[in-house]
């Protein structure tokens, strides 16, 4: 259910991606506004992200996903029935705020469940429908485009939607432990003390704080979010660049080719968890102890090796004309079985890192609040960039921005518990010179006052 769940929102990204010439002409606009809206959506997917790890600390993950679910359906009929520009914006902006739950709450529910040692398998499945949705959504909106008028892409949309609002309901029980709901939320208290106590736990700004704080955060985002661009850079561009090169007319066609990197990241699934637990349980074994760093070293030979390899090929390959549709094709599907392989181990770590201090959904939301921001950012620069510098350049500077990444996450690997330890050790003596101070404070006057 989470695996399907985690489906909607990033396929309802690029389904439109094969009707964009339609919505354009019905809105009296360009294609360049049309794709703007969809980079419109990811950010707003990079955004929620911030919101719902939090909230779900204090509410739970059950009201959450169920009140979430609802507003994406109704979000997305909205969309379908949209008049004008102006309203298709704003409902698809909302819906997109409602689905990063799906995201950010599914790897929460998967961390409440899983003992560490098993959670990549888990997440796998997960990860699969947040990945192969990108690549199927343009695959299903060529079909339907090929024969229907576009508003049948939403009218598919929002009947998947309220499927998964049904499942969210009937079958989704409460997963969290322990909810952080501030007690002072219980008792008859004035309005304002109980407004800053919820704002204290629920703000994004915890997130945010988090990324600052800690480096391992930052750089593991940092890598999802090379990744993810790598993904939208990839596919943004397809019908464009490869239509013409294969004279490929109809919609069905075009989608066929958005097929490959769907194809490879469903391949993955049924490896890439099990071998991120496997390097996990082997350095347990080795090193007598868990530590969360230890998952990040399967990813490495496949995000600075395979991955960027990938990239180059595909761009250069394509930018020359050689090697016919079997080339990209081959290269596109085995971008995705390396992408797979990334992500278990960069999403387990983001749940194991912080378990202990219940902040696993929050270091979810700051992984995934990347992804989409460079989502939206890759959504929007792609076509621009090939146009200006060639296919095979923006691929050669996205190749390196993986690189780049994948040797950050090799540095977490080697130093994040240090790093961590040192980031905790100047919190602890923070917190104790601000409780020396508040006691020294209480003792004005002869006496200690309440609440000291």
């Amino acid at each position: 259910m989470l695996s399907y769940c985690a489906f909607l929102a990033p396929m309802s990204s690029t389904a439109i991606d094969t009707a964009v010439a339609d919505l354009a002409k019905t809105f009296d606009t360009t294609q360049d506004i049309i794709y703007a809206s969809s980079s419109l959506y990811l950010g707003c997917m990079g955004i929620s992200a911030l919101i719902w790890g939090p909230a779900s600390q204090v509410w739970g993950r059950r009201p959450l996903l169920i009140t979430s679910s609802f507003l994406f359906f109704a979000f997305t009929v909205a969309s379908t029935f949209a008049t004008n520009l102006v309203s298709y914006f704003i409902f698809r902006g909302c819906a997109a705020l409602q689905g990063t739950s799906f995201l950010v709450i599914g790897n929460a529910i998967v961390g409440d469940l899983y003992e560490p040692t098993a959670r990549a398998s888990a997440l796998g499945w997960v990860l699969s429908g947040s990945l192969t949705g990108p690549a199927l959504g343009p695959f299903l909106g060529g079909i339907i485009i090929t024969y229907r008028p576009w508003r049948t892409i939403f009218y598919l949309l929002s009947a998947l939607s309220l499927l998964a609002t049904i499942l969210i309901t009937i079958l989704l029980p409460e997963t969290i432990p322990q909810r952080t709901l501030p007690s002072s939320l219980h008792h008859d208290r004035s309005l304002r003390p109980q407004i800053r106590q919820l704002w204290q736990q629920i703000s994004p700004l915890r997130i945010l704080h988090l990324i600052i704080s800690y480096p391992n955060i930052l750089s593991t985002g940092l890598a999802a979010g090379a990744l993810v661009w790598n993904e939208y850079a990839l596919l943004t561009p397809i019908r464009q660049m490869l239509n013409p090169r294969f004279h490929l007319t109809s919609p069905i066609e075009a989608g066929l080719l958005y097929l490959p990197c769907g194809l490879g990241y469903l391949a993955g699934t049924f490896f890439g968890g099990h071998y991120t637990d496997r390097v996990a349980r082997y350095y347990i074994r080795r090193g007598g102890r868990r530590i969360p760093e230890d998952r990040l070293r399967a990813c490495l030979p496949f995000i600075c090796l395979a991955s960027p390899a990938c990239i180059l090929v595909y761009g250069w390959t394509v930018a020359a004309s050689v090697g016919g549709i079997a080339l990209p094709v081959v290269v596109m599907f085995l971008q995705g079985v390396a992408q797979i392989f990334c992500f278990p181990s960069l999403n387990t770590y983001c749940l194991d890192v912080m378990q202990e201090q219940g902040r696993s959904a929050e270091v979810v939301g700051a992984n995934y609040a990347f992804r989409y921001v460079f989502a939206a950012l890759g959504t929007g620069v792609a076509m621009p960039a090939v146009k200006v510098i060639g296919v095979g350049w923006f691929n050669t500077i996205s190749a390196v921005f993986l690189i780049a990444a994948g040797a950050l996450v090799w540095w977490t690997a080697v130093s994040g518990e240090a790093w961590r330890e040192a980031v905790d050790l100047r919190r602890s003596r923070r917190q104790g010179q601000a409780g020396r101070e508040k006691v020294s404070m209480g003792h004005v006057d002869g006496g200690v006052q309440p609440g000291v």
